[in-house]
């Protein structure tokens, strides 16, 4: 009768007419029979109400997500190993370990298609490519790529969604990724883990842990939904640059892949292959009207950035490609050739000063290596002593590691002072000054213990440090040189900062394969089993006569 009214009374039955279109895609949408079920009593309602009620709107948003979302695992596609590798191998130069990772990923998929995937976390500095390694993996496995940016989020409602009471809810950026990609099995990169943070709204990395949980995920229910959802199939990627800021529960449901900086090599063959190509491109210059030198290239990477990745490297030759696109543009005649020496009138004066050449050889200053988020550096180790009552001064912004690694290490001059051969009296009336330069920048950490372990010696027997010497390593106060992290980012630095011995603890000898065997070569590796052989390399004479020879303290 109420229609019948209504229908004489002219109004359109707009109501009745969406809910039959809901009902249709309720049944292309292939959900779930208890999810079908649960949808379709929530239609049910929605036909009892009429349009202009209040909740009309948020139960019709509620369905759509519900019909649009993909609720089947979708077609299975072949997997071409020979062509996966191929797709990798033109991608991305290098990355050995990873490509491998990334087709035995492959072979598994193929040999067991019902398999779960696991969760692969690439970690490393920034412009080393773990984004756009993703979109190559997709690619490769022919699914459809999605990226979820974490950075900033702190919010637990961003990654499970809000509850229906809200105005204005909706579900989290998992389900909303997985609604662009129109696929169930999707490659979902979940970028910039590492930069997510808690707040009074609740931890979103906590609710990750359900997400990359392959136990659990296939039951993932978002608040919004309020229905379970199978995410099985999603093949998902963490990106990270640190992965201590990861907390430990999610990091212990992924597999971490480091991802290192590029040598000069590798970086001089990526702008051929890739950088090169992309910026004539960008800037409208074609490889016959702008050539740039293999020189040119060498001495951008050298003088004018420092980085472990190359997204510097390739804004300064979007600088000379702009440089030469203007020439073009006026009329140059002929091809344009930018050699070395033009970049000084195109880029400026060298950014970048070797630091072999600012290192003065005093008694009393080491070379370290540190890591940092953005790759390994050398940094210098400054001592020096005035007349005192004893105190150890600190200054450069360290860290409380790192104080007390100066602790150790003056404690540890004091206890062999004897073999050594420094006098009782020189600790008497006297302060220490211990100074890490680049004061602006906090440093933390035990790798420093080794240097400063060979500075306060170097000051104490008034011998300086050799000046093509870099050292890393945690002292203990029994004299033990003991392992740390990153060596293949503080080796690249040392070959970068153009050192030539490298002397790093022996329980670290095992990471040293990571290296580059071209970096190996370049380099000479001294490894410490205790404190006395990091004076003997640090401050010992060379011996002249022979080749190879090694130190010896004098």
């Amino acid at each position: 009768q109420l229609k019948t009214i209504q229908k004489e009374l002219g109004d359109t039955d707009e109501g009745g007419a969406e809910a039959e279109k809901l009902d249709a895609a309720i049944a292309r949408a292939g959900m779930p029979e208890d999810v079908a079920a649960q949808a379709r009593k929530e239609l049910e309602r929605l036909r009892r109400m009429g349009p202009q009620s209040s909740e009309y709107a948020a139960l019709y948003t509620w369905l759509e997500w519900m019909t649009e979302l993909p609720w089947q695992p979708g077609e299975e596609v072949a997997i071409d190993l020979a062509a996966a590798r191929q797709v990798l191998a033109v991608d991305h130069f290098g990355l050995e370990r990873v490509k491998q990772r990334i087709v035995e990923f492959l072979a598994v998929q193929k040999l067991n298609p019902q398999g779960r995937a696991p969760i692969l976390c690439f970690v490393g500095p920034p412009g080393v490519g773990k984004t756009s390694l993703g979109q190559s993996i997709a690619r490769a496995l022919q699914r459809p790529f999605v990226r979820v940016s974490l950075g900033g989020v702190h919010d637990e409602a961003e990654m499970r969604g809000h509850r229906r009471t809200y105005v204005g809810a909706m579900p989290g950026n998992i389900l909303q990724g997985l609604r662009k990609a129109g696929s169930r099995s999707c490659v979902m990169m979940l970028d910039e883990v590492d930069k997510m943070s808690a707040s009074f709204h609740g931890d979103p990395s906590a609710a990750l842990l359900e997400v990359l949980d392959p136990e659990q995920n296939h039951s993932f229910r978002d608040n919004y939904l309020g229905v379970p959802f199978d995410l099985s199939r999603v093949v998902f990627i963490a990106t990270a640059n640190v992965i201590d800021n990861v907390s430990a529960p999610v990091r212990d449901r992924m597999e971490v892949i480091e991802l290192p900086g590029y040598t000069q090599e590798e970086k001089l063959e990526i702008a051929q292959r890739y950088l090169l190509p992309r910026q004539r491109l960008a800037n409208g210059v074609r490889a016959e009207q702008c050539d740039i030198d293999a020189l040119a290239l060498q001495a951008i990477v050298a003088h004018y950035t420092r980085e472990a990745g190359v997204r510097q490297f390739e804004r300064e030759i979007g600088r000379v490609l702009r440089h030469a696109a203007l020439k073009v543009a006026e009329g140059a005649p002929g091809s344009l050739h930018i050699g070395t020496a033009d970049l000084e009138a195109i880029l400026g004066p060298a950014k970048v000063e070797a630091e072999v050449a600012l290192r003065a050889s005093l008694p009393g200053v080491a070379t370290g290596l540190a890591w940092t988020p953005v790759g390994g550096d050398i940094l210098f180790i400054e001592a020096t002593r005035v007349a005192g009552s004893g105190k150890l001064i600190l200054t450069g912004q360290l860290g409380e590691v790192m104080k007390e690694s100066a602790q150790a290490a003056l404690t540890l001059v004091k206890s062999r002072a004897s073999e050594l051969g420094i006098a009782a009296a020189m600790f008497e009336g006297i302060d220490l000054h211990l100074h890490v330069p680049a004061g602006a920048i906090p440093k933390d950490g035990p790798s420093a213990g080794v240097a400063m372990f060979v500075a306060l010696a170097s000051l104490f027997t008034d011998r300086p440090v050799h000046h093509d010497v870099a050292m890393t390593g945690e002292i203990s106060l029994r004299g033990l040189v003991l392992p740390v992290g990153g060596i293949k980012d503080k080796v690249l630095a040392a070959q970068r900062a153009g050192l030539r011995t490298v002397l790093l603890p022996a329980r670290n000898r095992k990471d040293l394969h990571e290296v580059p065997p071209s970096v190996r070569e370049s380099l000479r590796f001294v490894w410490l089993d205790s404190a006395d052989d990091a004076v003997r390399a640090a401050l010992g004479e060379r011996e002249p006569a022979r080749a190879g020879a090694g130190f010896r303290l004098i």
